[in-house]
């Protein structure tokens, strides 16, 4: 018999929005938080360089709004971008409150630093291990909250939905909670809510080099898009320009504070590039630096370059950034006195599961916050630090309005029918999941990466549904497993990214194409949309 749980407030994920969203709403209501791994296998455990939000009078809500469109290539929703930069402090705030320890100076005044895009220090971290720092807190709270049950080692599996269990089209469809695999017991667990939130993080395992976690298989905008959800803007792929380029390394991200702390980008000779690319040299945007790094080694021939900080101080660089001097030490590299070896990898999804100014999808009931979703804040390119501020601003947005839904009369609730399995057999056949997850990866790594062609692109959508036939035959007749789910929702992502990417004819932000290398703005100032049909 399927094991069915219900609870008021249903969030799938585990980092900074879903654990702050379910601290807004737990006193008023039973909350059941569902991550794949343990709790605090996130990315934003992995966050280095820290938060964005105005906290000097030398800053302004305007020069950081200004900041973020120009980071953005204009494609940013200037309405949600006020909204977020405006809660800011008062984000911080929560965060503070929750007991997040943020690094102070000598003064005891909080350590603002700047990272690449930003014209001020407005960045709040610990240390070089911000995200880990914010995670720990966060954890802390919501372990010690009476009304929070946290079901670790469960993996979604899909949405439950008004129309699938009516078998009808619904418009306004209605979420009603999740099918998760308990992983430990291989038993599939009905988790009914009367609001379901999807917290699920990014997509970075879609691409073959990644500093994603392996959590970051894009299951909530692969599930969302199942059930009937909007999905926006999925050609904005964020390469993070500085990965360890090590081969025991697994892809450990070098942050971006380290070039807004004075590092430099050089060739193996020595030579500093970035004044060839962009007016701020080394402090460019993401998407800028990352595509001169691809040019220069595709040019040079080389297998990356070298990010230099030596001219600092040996004690602040060991001070400021601990940990990343730590892990550059046990690969042999000592960031005192030796240039770290650097490449891209994929790093942050800009697009996602489109919501509304209080993080609703146009499924009712269906949430979307922190990077699984599409708010319009960071448009084509997401200026850094940005994206742990929009975690708890939309965190408290999606809260707010998730209470005055649990507030009004509820709707009738339709009897949820339990997981069936069908006729589904044991796998003998795991070969195909492995090879079919690596043949999606280096697809989209070769053929939809830094840089693009229309040819590619087509080239990739023809071979991700060849691949995507062969998990659909998979998955319906063999009991799923936690990979055979991530597979699908890779393959689904995949499919989604190619397909905005093959409709956005022009080049802007994190979107570069070859046969439409400039901006368009008059066709193309505006949003990729993309529904399933039914």
């Amino acid at each position: 018999m399927t094991m069915k749980i219900t609870s008021d407030f249903l969030v799938i994920g585990s980092g900074i929005a879903g654990l702050s969203y379910a601290l807004k709403v737990a006193d008023r209501g039973s909350v059941a938080i569902v991550t794949k791994r343990e709790i605090s296998e996130t990315a934003t455990s992995l966050a280095q360089g820290g938060i964005a939000s105005v906290f000097s009078e030398e800053d302004s809500f305007a020069s950081h709004v200004e900041d973020t469109m120009v980071a953005g290539g204009h494609l940013s929703h200037l309405d949600v971008v006020q909204k977020v930069i405006e809660a800011g402090p008062a984000a911080i705030h929560d965060l503070i409150d929750w007991g997040v320890q943020f690094s102070r100076n000598a003064d005891q005044e909080y350590d603002l630093t700047r990272e690449g895009g930003h014209s001020q220090r407005r960045i709040l971290h610990a240390k070089d291990i911000t995200g880990r720092e914010i995670e720990r807190a966060l954890v802390e709270a919501v372990r010690a909250h009476p009304r929070i049950t946290i079901y670790e080692e469960h993996i979604a599996v899909d949405l439950i939905t008004e129309a699938k269990l009516t078998h009808r089209r619904l418009y306004p469809n209605r979420c009603l909670g999740a099918y998760v695999l308990d992983i430990g017991n291989n038993e599939v667990v009905t988790l009914g809510a009367q609001i379901t939130v999807l917290a699920t993080g990014g997509a970075g395992k879609v691409y073959l080099y990644t500093c994603n976690p392996d959590v970051a298989t894009g299951d909530g905008v692969a599930m969302a898009y199942r059930a009937g959800a909007t999905i926006s803007n999925m050609e904005f792929m964020q390469f993070h320009p500085t990965t360890l380029f090590h081969p025991h390394a697994k892809s450990f991200l070098i942050s971006e504070a380290v070039r807004g702390e004075g590092a430099v980008l050089r060739r193996r000779d020595g030579t500093a590039f970035m004044e060839q690319y962009h007016p701020l040299k080394d402090l460019a945007p993401r998407d800028v630096v990352a595509r001169a790094i691809d040019h220069e080694m595709k040019l040079h021939g080389d297998d990356c370059v070298f990010l230099d900080i030596t001219h600092r101080d040996e004690d602040y660089i060991r001070d400021r950034f601990p940990n990343i001097y730590e892990t550059c030490l046990s690969y042999g590299i000592d960031m005192t006195c030796d240039p770290i070896p650097v490449v891209p990898a994929a790093h942050y999804l800009c697009g996602g599961v489109r919501v509304d100014h209080w993080g609703e999808s146009d499924i009712r009931n269906l949430f979307a916050i922190g990077e699984v979703s599409f708010t319009g804040l960071h448009g084509a390119n997401r200026l850094a630090s940005n994206s742990l501020l929009e975690g708890v601003v939309y965190g408290t947005r999606a809260a707010e309005r998730s209470l005055e839904r649990l507030q009004e009369t509820p709707e009738p609730f339709p009897s949820i029918e339990p997981w069936d399995c069908g006729s589904a057999t044991n796998s003998d056949e795991e070969v195909v999941v492995t090879h079919n997850w690596d043949e999606i990866r280096r697809c989209m790594w070769n053929y939809v990466g830094i840089v693009r062609t229309s040819k590619r692109l087509v080239r990739a959508l023809r071979r991700i549904r060849m691949i995507q036939e062969e998990i659909t035959d998979y998955y319906w007749n063999f009991y799923i497993t936690s990979d055979l789910i991530e597979l699908r929702n890779i393959a689904t992502v995949a499919e989604m990214i190619v397909r905005c990417a093959l409709e956005r004819e022009e080049s802007r932000g994190l979107h570069y194409t070859l046969d439409f290398p400039e901006a368009d703005d008059i066709h193309w100032k505006r949003d990729t949309s993309i529904r399933k049909e039914f």
